[in-house]
């Protein structure tokens, strides 16, 4: 039996959680499969999601290694040529790494919002997705909902659909607006993602000076930082002088309030299995002693 026979009559569902489950099962459960030539595969046109190093790539290596492709990619033809891929980047990518030259997929027929949808909704219940990638993914089935008439609803639809609290999915919507330096920031965690809500609504050239500026000064913004450069931005306040001026008096207030107690001064006062949670609640403790004191001396 020949390799794209046999594959015609391998189950989807066979390989579910390393390949996309469901979704692409109902889509593609009509159709032959067929062998296509690796260069005549090309990656969706705005694609978010990146293929990462990690574990669950190693395991699909080997995979593919041992048994082949069990689960066809989905593609499109392209105008321009060859096929635009819909679900199996990862594959693909795979398939080059072990050196093969063609891949099963299923060629369907889909308009661009259709194939957005089974994009989106083959990757986004993978592991590890970075927040810019989840931000821009649901920002793209939004548009495609929204263009299918379905934009009254949509929230709710994809809340069901991912599991995922449908404000969270609205602040991840808002997010995708974010330029690209500053989604890196969330992903690495040094901006949170309700402070990234906050500064999506600043134009561009804002959002580059933010990016430069909380660079530059090494801060990671709060909520209140945020929210008040927004506000500049809505007033028509901001500029890179008055950002400048708040931040710079931001971090002076920080380092105020911050004290640093050396290990080796609090080793006298407490014993060495002493976690630092346990020493924080015995200072401050003192401290609300001496606070209550100090009161009561100044009212005598």
């Amino acid at each position: 039996m020949s390799r794209t026979k046999a594959l015609e009559n391998v189950k989807l569902t066979s390989f579910d959680d390393l390949f996309g489950g469901n979704k692409i099962e109902k889509t593609a459960e009509a159709g032959d499969v067929k062998e296509i030539p690796l260069s005549e595969l090309h990656e969706f046109h705005n694609h978010p999601f990146q293929i990462c190093s990690d574990e669950e790539l190693a395991e699909m290596i080997e995979s593919v290694r041992e048994h082949g492709v069990l689960v066809p990619g989905i593609v499109r033809k392209r105008k321009e040529g060859g096929y635009e891929i819909i679900a199996g980047h990862t594959r693909k990518h795979v398939c080059e790494i072990l050196g093969f030259e063609t891949m099963p997929v299923f060629v369907k027929e889909m308009d661009d919002d259709e194939a957005s949808l089974v994009m989106v909704d083959s990757n986004i219940q993978r592991e590890n997705i970075r927040p810019s990638e989840k931000a821009k993914a649901y920002k793209i089935k939004y548009d495609a909902m929204k263009n299918q008439g379905k934009a009254g609803n949509s929230l709710k639809m994809m809340s069901e659909e991912s599991g995922e609290n449908y404000k969270m999915i609205q602040r991840y919507i808002w997010l995708a607006r974010l330029n690209d330096d500053l989604l890196a920031l969330v992903d690495n965690k040094q901006l949170g993602i309700v402070q990234g809500v906050s500064l999506s609504v600043l134009p561009e050239k804002e959002q580059e000076a933010v990016y430069d500026a909380i660079s530059r000064h090494k801060m990671k913004l709060s909520t209140v930082q945020a929210n008040t450069i927004k506000q500049l931005s809505v007033d028509g306040k901001f500029n890179e002088q008055i950002l400048e001026r708040y931040l710079t008096s931001a971090q002076k207030q920080k380092r105020k309030k911050e004290i640093t107690l050396k290990n080796e001064r609090l080793s006298e006062y407490f014993e060495e299995e002493t976690t630092e949670e346990e020493m924080m609640n015995i200072i401050f403790e003192l401290l609300e002693t001496w606070k209550r004191k100090k009161g009561s001396a100044q009212n005598e």
